[in-house]
């Protein structure tokens, strides 16, 4: 496999683990890219666009995107801090004084750090909604709204798989008048030069390849993971919180359908290069080659202090998660104990490392079957660290 693009010296352990990862652990098409104290030192790509295609009929680009499922989250986690940093939006609020329908079935006490922090108490939606109704906004919000929580708000957290997208969107849409994938693309990837879109515009569908699902690879030097028997079995259970949160859309979209990309989903539609990924973090965290610092210092340390953490009900492994994104821990480790940002369920990972400067974004078009630690990203991951070593 050819692997194309630039290391900075000193992070050659990068390449040799970007091209490890389709020698072994059986990526068909991806890309990641790194930044450090605002410059880009790992800009690299390789394989098919499709991850159903070949290289040789049509190659992975530098300008190629992808979906990045819940790696989303981060990037809109980061809506409600900037809100929050211009005086606009209460993290110790009810949600109710933003969104009064959300009063409903004993959820008025609830507060809007609770809410990103998945400790609403409503991952789950008693009726789930098809695919249609969840990419209309309204429709979402309205039914998040009446939703009982399945916990006491603010007593414990839960992954909150796919409601994230309508209660961080409406949320949003409230303060501001805009919808978050509007007030993304305008005092987001606009000032940090992002390519990253929720909500993804006609103009740039040709840059899109197709996801899939790809196996674990058979060769004898492949990562094998089994997940813990709880966890299988609560995968397995159609009545478990796991399987309702993951279902809250049903049947669940096509990713590759041009109206479903086109849709807002905050919590599992985001399209993004690498190096959007990866430039929206030094965004967060720095200037970027001159560009302008999104978050104040003061914002950073908001974004990577914990607002929950252990057993998560959702899950069923221990999570850490601040004010939307998550946190470095054994679900899923990032670069250290100050880094934040998320995943995406089998593959794509973006997150920030303030102490070190260090932002890093990584998309496949092939998605496994992990959901918080991909092998390929996770790789990577340690390849950054050997070489800060």
């Amino acid at each position: 496999m050819d692997v194309n693009g630039t290391v900075a010296e000193g992070f050659e352990p990068v390449r040799d683990a970007f091209a490890r990862n389709f020698e072994q652990l059986g990526d068909r098409g991806a890309a990641v890219a790194v930044y450090r104290d605002g410059h880009r030192v790992v800009d690299l790509w390789g394989g098919a666009r499709d991850f159903d295609g070949t290289a040789a009929a049509a190659p992975w680009e530098r300008g190629t995107a992808q979906i990045v499922r819940s790696a989303t989250k981060g990037v809109a986690a980061a809506v409600p801090l900037l809100l929050h940093q211009r005086g606009e939006l209460d993290l110790d609020a009810p949600v109710g004084e933003y969104w009064p329908e959300f009063k409903a079935a004993g959820k008025d006490r609830t507060l809007v750090r609770q809410l990103l922090a998945h400790r609403a108490g409503v991952p789950v939606l008693d009726r789930p909604l098809t695919p249609a109704e969840a990419a209309d906004p309204d429709a979402g919000a309205a039914a998040v709204a009446a939703q009982a929580p399945v916990w006491e708000p603010g007593t414990d957290h839960g992954y909150h798989a796919q409601t994230f997208s309508w209660l961080t969107g409406e949320l949003v849409r409230r303060v501001t008048g805009r919808s978050i994938g509007e007030w993304i693309a305008d005092e987001i990837a606009g000032p940090a030069g992002a390519d990253l879109w929720l909500g993804l515009p006609a103009a740039e569908r040709a840059r899109v390849g197709r996801v899939g699902p790809v196996g674990a690879p058979e060769t004898a030097g492949a990562l094998r993971t089994r997940p813990k028997r709880a966890v299988s079995e609560a995968y397995a259970d159609p009545g478990s919180l796991t399987r309702r949160a993951f279902g809250a859309i049903s049947p669940l979209p096509d990713e590759n359908d041009p109206g479903y990309r086109a849709a807002v989903l905050p919590a599992s539609n985001g399209i993004a290069t690498a190096d959007g990924l990866a430039r929206f973090y030094a965004s967060l965290i720095g200037e970027v080659d001159g560009g302008r610092r999104l978050f104040t210092p003061e914002t950073v340390e908001l974004a990577r202090a914990e607002q929950s953490a252990g057993p998560d009900r959702v899950l069923v492994i221990s999570t850490r998660f601040g004010l939307g994104h998550m946190l470095h821990g054994s679900a899923s480790p990032l670069l250290s104990p100050a880094s934040f940002g998320h995943p995406g369920r089998g593959g794509a990972l973006g997150f920030a490392d303030p102490e070190s400067g260090v932002a890093f974004g990584y998309v496949t078009n092939g998605f496994r079957k992990s959901v918080t630690a991909d092998p390929r990203a996770q790789a990577l991951v340690r390849a950054v660290r050997t070489a800060l070593s």
